[in-house]
């Protein structure tokens, strides 16, 4: 009888990520995804607790509504640059 292999929560959670990921890119859109549609993708969203200092919230929400999107923009660019700086 083969044995069957053992996959753990971590190895699939792990997999869940990185497909999430390949799928997702640095703010691309997933490669299923027709270019006409491209503009209507929304990244999966997971609420998180984070804690900012002071005046770095202060200095996102300063604009007014929209913080959040900025600081998930600004995330996103850091995210992108590491990446660009890994593939060299």
């Amino acid at each position: 009888m083969k044995q069957r292999k053992r996959v753990t929560r971590r190895a699939k959670a792990s997999r869940k990520v990185a497909r999430l990921e390949a799928s997702a890119g640095a703010g691309r859109h997933p490669r299923y995804l027709p270019e006409d549609l491209a503009g209507m993708y929304k990244p999966l969203k997971k609420p998180v607790t984070l804690r900012l200092d002071a005046d770095v919230l202060a200095w996102f929400q300063r604009e007014g509504r929209g913080y959040q999107t900025r600081i998930n923009r600004a995330l996103r660019k850091v995210v992108a640059d590491e990446r660009k700086k890994t593939r060299r």
